[in-house]
């Protein structure tokens, strides 16, 4: 697995490429860990080039959303491929991820402007 990472305006962005399982997982766990938030970014996980996920990925995926909810901010799950995201769904995960087609739709979400009423 490798991870790109980069600034955008609403926060960081992380590509994750290839395989998210046991033997890679906590390399996104210490990525993430490392990764300064600061309240109201979000956080993208750009998983577009994602090839396999397992259980364990899916915990190092709830770690980042952790990580960032301790520093008050926002997660975001780009490009999620097909077979990941139905295990997001089948266990509800998809309720708990804001989820975007690309990084730079999950970018965009976050900065458009706010809607007065």
């Amino acid at each position: 697995m490798k991870i790109a990472a980069r600034d955008a305006a609403t926060g960081p962005v992380l590509e994750i490429v290839g395989d998210l399982d046991y033997g890679t997982a906590h390399e996104l766990r210490e990525h993430v860990g490392r990764t300064a938030l600061r309240p109201g970014q979000c956080l993208v996980l750009d998983l577009s080039r994602l090839e396999f996920c397992d259980s364990s990925g899916i915990t190092a995926l709830i770690a980042a959303r952790n990580h960032a909810a301790a520093a008050r901010a926002e997660v975001a799950l780009a490009g999620v491929p097909d077979n990941t995201l139905r295990i997001l769904r089948i266990v509800g995960l998809d309720q708990v991820f804001a989820l975007h087609p690309d990084a730079q739709s999950a970018v965009d979400a976050r900065s458009a402007p706010t809607p007065r009423v």
